[in-house]
C-alpha cells in the first residue's frame, strides 16, 4: 500500500473518531470521580489489595489494585457443583413475549418533560434467553434450598466462588439460577423493559415461569422463606435486583448489585415513578417504611456519566450509588458499599476480587427457616 493511502485512511479514521467523540462526550470522557467529593458518603478508605471484612457495615473504599481473591478461582480439591443450561423462548411466556428497538435508534426526549423519553421505534420481536442452574455438591435431594438469582446470565465466576465458599462454610449450600436477559438495552428493548421497569412484573416472571421449570427439569426444592432468597446483578441488572425485592419483600430479602443503574431509565414512562430508579434514593426510600432487605452494592470511581439526550440531571451512576448508599444510612438498613479506585462499569477485575466476601457479608445473618427443612 503505498504512502498516500495510509495517510488518506488515517485521515479518515481520526474524522471518524472525532465524529464520534463529539457525537458522545459524556461517554467519551468519562470523568474519574474522588470518593472524598463533598456531597458523596463519609467512608473507610482501606489499604491497597484490602477489602471491607464481611461483618462490617457502611461505606468503604478500596484502592486501585484488583487481584481476584482466592474464592474466585477454581480449586482442584473443592467439591464441584453441577451446572445444567436450557434454554427459553418468547413464545412460551405469558408475561414476556418480547419487544426490540430498531437498531441505531433510541428516542426523544419530551420537550414538556426532559424526564420523559418517547421511543417510537420499539416493536414486538421474539427472543431466546439462556438458563444457567447451579446445584452444590452438598445440596441434599427434597430439602428446601436457599437459593440466588443473577441477570445476565450465566454467570460462571458466581458458580466457582460458590463451590470454595460452601466448602469453607461461609455461606449456606444454596443453588444459583443465572438467567440471561431477553436481549437489547435501555428503553425500548426487551432487557430494558424486564430490568429497569418500576414495578414486580421481572419478579413476577422469575416466580411463575422460571423457578417452577428449574424444580421439576433437576428435581431440585427451592425455599420459600424470602431471608433465604437473593437476587443479585450488575449495571441494569443491578437495579432490577433491587426493583425485584423491593416490589416483591415477601420473596426476597438480599440484594448485591455491580454499578447498579439507579438512574431514569424506566420505559415507557410511569407518571408514579416519574424518575426511574433514580426515585430509589430521592422518594422511594426515603418516604416509606424500611423493607427487611439486606443491601450490598459496589461502584466504580470511572463509572458511567451519560446524560445524553434527555438532559434530566438523572444519569450519572456514582451519583445514584452515592445517593443510595446515604438513603439506605438514613433509614437504618444492614447494608455495605464499596466504591472502587481505578474501576469502570461493572469492572470484571473489581468483581473478582470482592464477589467472595460480597456474598459471604449477604449472608452473614441467614438462618434456615424451620418450614425450610
Amino acid at each position: 500500500m503505498n504512502t498516500t493511502k495510509i495517510i488518506n485512511r488515517a485521515i479518515v479514521f481520526g474524522m471518524l473518531l472525532g465524529a464520534i467523540w463529539n457525537a458522545t462526550p459524556a461517554i467519551a470522557q468519562v470523568p474519574i470521580r474522588d470518593p472524598h467529593t463533598p456531597g458523596y458518603v463519609v467512608a473507610t478508605e482501606l489499604p491497597d489489595g484490602t477489602i471491607p471484612s464481611a461483618s462490617a457495615n457502611g461505606n468503604f473504599i478500596i484502592g486501585p489494585t484488583h487481584d481476584a481473591a482466592p474464592e474466585s478461582i477454581m480449586q482442584d480439591n473443592v467439591p464441584q457443583g453441577t451446572v445444567y443450561r436450557f434454554t427459553i423462548d418468547s413464545k412460551d411466556s405469558k408475561i414476556y413475549p418480547g419487544i426490540a428497538r430498531e437498531p441505531k435508534t433510541f428516542g426523544t426526549a419530551d420537550p414538556a418533560n426532559p424526564a420523559k423519553l418517547i421511543v417510537t421505534t420499539s416493536h414486538p420481536d421474539p427472543y431466546s434467553r439462556q438458563i444457567a442452574v447451579y446445584v452444590p455438591k452438598q445440596y441434599v435431594a427434597g430439602t428446601a434450598a436457599p437459593f440466588i438469582v443473577g441477570a445476565d446470565g450465566p454467570d460462571d465466576l458466581l458458580f466457582t466462588v460458590l463451590d470454595n465458599l460452601i466448602a469453607e462454610g461461609k455461606v449456606p449450600a444454596m443453588i444459583a439460577i443465572s438467567i440471561g436477559n431477553g436481549s437489547g438495552d435501555a428503553q425500548g428493548s426487551q432487557r430494558g423493559l424486564e430490568y429497569d421497569t418500576m414495578n414486580g412484573v421481572y419478579a413476577e416472571f422469575v416466580e411463575n415461569e422460571i423457578l417452577p421449570l428449574v424444580e421439576s427439569k433437576y428435581q431440585v426444592k427451592l425455599t420459600k422463606d424470602p431471608s433465604g432468597r437473593a437476587t443479585m446483578g450488575g449495571s441494569s441488572g443491578g437495579s432490577c435486583a433491587l426493583i425485584m425485592a423491593w416490589y416483591h419483600p415477601e420473596l426476597y430479602h438480599r440484594v448485591l448489585t455491580y454499578s447498579g443503574t439507579f438512574i431514569n431509565q424506566q420505559w415507557p414512562y410511569n407518571p408514579k415513578t416519574p424518575q426511574g430508579a433514580w426515585g430509589f434514593h430521592t422518594t422511594l426510600i426515603p418516604k416509606s417504611r424500611p423493607k427487611p432487605l439486606r443491601i450490598w452494592m459496589e461502584v466504580g470511581d470511572q463509572d458511567l456519566f451519560n446524560p445524553n439526550i434527555m438532559r434530566d440531571d438523572m444519569h450519572d451512576w456514582v451519583a445514584a450509588n452515592e445517593n443510595m448508599a446515604k438513603a439506605l444510612a438514613v433509614k437504618g438498613y444492614q447494608y455495605q458499599f464499596v466504591f472502587a479506585r481505578n474501576a469502570r462499569h461493572v469492572d470484571y477485575k473489581v468483581k473478582k476480587q470482592t464477589l467472595p466476601e460480597a456474598l459471604e457479608w449477604l449472608w452473614k445473618d441467614y438462618r434456615p427457616a424451620q418450614s425450610a427443612k
